[in-house]
């Protein structure tokens, strides 16, 4: 037997047709003889093509979509960490020239901070004063005594923002205790528990900005502050916290009456605005989906009401709104009682004088194991104590009357700005934040106009010592551009509101949204609602740092629930 293999020479064999080179399959033949010539070239066509599969067409949607969703992934991830970069490694700082002016901010709110942030520090010399040494993102603190989110995750430390500034900012952790506006300087105090030599000293202004914020209000009743829980600050929710789960533990101790057992384990939150109405629902959210499961002996014991002394709760939202909460929390279970305006509280219940719908009034007595007040703002000491200095402040009462420019009547070179200061607007985080912004356009604007009007007098005094024709010309040129450039810097408009919209979280994934839209509003609420509005949230986070750790929270309690602990 033998094998005969037959073919041609390979430079007759190749053939390139349309740039693809084309190769001859070899045919063997096995047997008595030689194949015939014709068989071979049977079994193979000179200068054929092989045909190639077509493209599928049926997933190219879904390829396309995959890819631009990983390449958006890579640039996300790519941003994520050039932020996180830039936040972990500052730059190096201009040291503060003391031939510049001073400006010195008082408070670390909303207002402050915004300020701050947008303001070009190398203009000024500029010192900020403030008791605590971060900023707050309040919007989120309801969420804090339930454990949904995490304190700090919500706080971004001063000494970030400062840091990360162009020119060197200085920051004193201290309480301003008094305004001397005709010395031109501020008295601060050291609160701190570990004191120093010095603790008490005077800080002097060229500029000063009060944003101090407000003191939680009473209004006047007896027992409010002794035995209410405020929602503020970061030490308040940590109160709630522990106050919560002592009246749980407590409720659960040996042979504890069954009255009693109802009065700790009833919650009362005092305030139907977005701050009382988001706590009672982030409350009851709280036994829903973890407190009942792990101590399921307060089930048909634990209870939410919400008190409020107007005829509904959110009144800044619409009717269609305010209508949707109130029913949520119909079906959440959370008491909600209107025209109650509270009168007395003691250790164990609070009176309250309760309007009917045929206008009689009825004084009741409602028990309570945690009370949380969150309802009203007052002027702080300090701010009193300025207003005593001026004249012009003897009719305000909310704050510091200012005049459009944000500057406090009576004063050169003093403003006020957020709950501090008595405008038009509402004493919210987003007015505040605005009136910040609103002054770092002002201050730069002050800083070019200063640098513009020096360079208009050098230009001034060398067109008066040229002696030339032609160099006088040029210079009269030049000043005349400067003085265009001064004009248009100058041309600040005075502060005006913008409103954005509100949100509020009502429970039950649920939220409501009241947003402008051009000229008119967008009402909505519902489960897609709450995802704008922990979007939207998730987004005025100042840093990124927030943003992250947020979002970690969020995941955490989704995947493994609240902690029930202490």
């Amino acid at each position: 037997m033998n094998v005969a293999v037959r073919f041609r020479p390979l430079a007759n064999v190749l053939v390139a047709r349309n740039s693809r080179l084309i190769v001859p399959r070899l045919v063997f033949r096995q047997g008595f003889g030689p194949r015939p010539i014709q068989s071979f070239r049977r079994g193979f066509t000179f200068g054929a093509t092989i045909p190639q599969p077509k493209p599928k067409k049926r997933f190219r949607i879904l390829r396309n979509a995959w890819r631009s969703t990983l390449g958006l992934t890579f640039l996300g991830a790519g941003w994520l960490a050039y932020s996180i970069y830039e936040t972990r490694f500052p730059h190096e700082q201009i040291e503060p020239d003391p031939a510049k002016k001073t400006l010195v901010i008082l408070g670390s709110g909303w207002g402050s901070v915004a300020l701050l942030k947008k303001l070009d520090t190398e203009n000024y010399n500029v010192v900020v004063i403030s008791p605590r040494n971060f900023f707050l993102f309040t919007p989120l603190l309801p969420s804090c005594p339930t454990g949904t989110v995490e304190h700090r995750s919500i706080m971004e430390p001063l000494r970030h923002i400062i840091r990360h500034k162009r020119a060197s900012v200085k920051f004193y952790e201290a309480e301003a205790t008094k305004i001397d506006n005709e010395r031109r300087v501020v008295v601060i105090n050291d609160l701190s528990d570990v004191k120093g030599d010095v603790h008490q000293t005077e800080v002097p202004f060229d500029y000063l900005v009060v944003g101090v914020g407000a003191e939680n209000a009473t209004f006047g009743i007896p027992g409010v502050r002794e035995h209410a829980c405020f929602l503020k600050e970061i030490n308040d929710a940590h109160k709630i916290r522990k106050t919560v789960m002592d009246c749980i533990e407590t409720a659960m101790f040996k042979n504890q009456t069954q009255a009693e057992k109802e009065r700790l384990l009833h919650m009362v939150v005092v305030g139907g605005g977005p701050t009382g109405v988001e706590f009672a629902a982030e409350l009851q959210d709280f036994f829903e989906d973890d407190l009942k499961k792990w101590i399921p002996e307060i089930a048909d014991d634990f209870h939410v009401t919400l008190v409020e002394a107007l005829p509904n709760v959110l009144p800044m939202f619409s009717k269609t709104l305010i209508e949707y909460t109130e029913r949520t929390f119909k079906d959440e279970k959370i008491s909600v009682r209107t025209k109650t305006m509270v009168k007395n509280v003691t250790n164990k219940h609070i009176e309250a004088e309760v309007t009917h719908p045929d206008g009689r009034k009825e004084l009741q007595r409602i028990p309570y194991g945690c009370l949380v007040w969150a309802t009203g703002n007052a002027v702080r000491q300090v701010v009193r104590d300025l207003m005593s200095q001026l004249p012009q402040q003897r009719n305000s009462r909310r704050g510091l009357a200012v005049n459009e420019y944000l500057v406090v009547d009576g004063t050169d070179g003093v403003w006020a700005l957020g709950d501090c200061s008595a405008t038009k607007y509402a004493p919210t985080a987003q007015v505040a934040s605005q009136q910040g912004a609103f002054l770092a356009r002002l201050f730069n604007s002050m800083a070019r106009t200063q640098a513009l009007e020096s360079e208009l007098n050098h230009l001034e005094e060398l067109s008066a010592q040229a002696k030339v024709q032609e160099d006088r010309e040029s210079f009269e040129k030049e000043i005349q551009k400067q003085s265009k450039a001064i004009r248009r810097v100058k041309q600040l408009s005075p502060f005006e509101y913008s409103h954005q919209g509100s949100l509020a979280y009502i429970g039950m994934e649920r939220a409501v949204a009241d947003i402008t839209w051009f000229n008119g509003n967008l009402a909505s609420g519902g489960s897609l609602t709450y995802l704008f509005w922990r979007s939207a949230y998730l987004s005025m986070c100042f840093a990124t740092r927030n943003r992250v750790l947020v979002l970690m929270d969020w995941i955490k309690v989704k995947v493994f629930g609240r902690d029930v602990s202490r």
